[in-house]
């Protein structure tokens, strides 16, 4: 990187008590540096209230990076462009785009792999695992879509297999497995 070109430390904010470099300015930053730089994002799935980018930076050096981001509906409101945004920012980053002002490449505190708990109003919601179950038997088992196992679950609990309590969550899963068996 440049050091006559972008200066990283005039975009910086806080978060959480360190210096943080939105995606937007990394964008800014690779842009000036590489004007020519491909830069693809594709929608890989899109389905109960998840959505999942991969970005794709390409240099005209040959140097290349891949970024992946997902982001749940009863996260963000606009989960979408959330996650679009979040994919762009890992690729940069991997690029070396704003890496020491990020915390995707840091494990010290936490590892990438350590579950995560997901809360709304207080209650703990159901884990990636449980709703990836969810469609996994409801399909396999029933041949159900994603779109008839929402509507079943939102029939049934008033709300989206990704906006279940882990409670209701481990229920329904034990219900679907019941039917299969017999």
């Amino acid at each position: 990187m440049s050091e006559t070109g972008f200066k990283a430390s005039r975009y910086l904010t806080k978060l959480d008590g360190n210096d943080y470099l939105e995606v937007k300015w990394r964008l800014l930053w690779l842009r000036t540096e590489h004007p020519d730089a491909m830069i693809t994002t594709e929608l890989m799935k899109h389905e109960g209230g998840m959505a999942l980018f991969r970005a794709k930076i390409t240099l005209s050096d040959g140097g290349e990076a891949t970024g992946w981001g997902s982001e749940t509906v009863t996260d963000f409101g606009d989960y979408i462009e959330k996650a679009e945004t979040k994919a762009l920012g890992r690729a940069c980053a991997a690029l070396g785009y704003s890496t020491q002002f990020c915390a995707d490449f840091d494990f010290h505190e936490k590892p990438v792999d350590a579950p995560v708990e997901r809360k709304c109003s207080g209650r703990s919601l159901a884990t990636e695992a449980q709703v990836k179950a969810i469609y996994l038997i409801s399909r396999e088992q029933y041949g159900l879509t994603e779109e008839q196992m929402n509507q079943h679950t939102k029939k049934a609990y008033g709300k989206l297999p990704a906006e279940l309590a882990k409670q209701e969550a481990s229920q329904l899963i034990d219900r679907l497995k019941g039917k299969s068996k017999g």
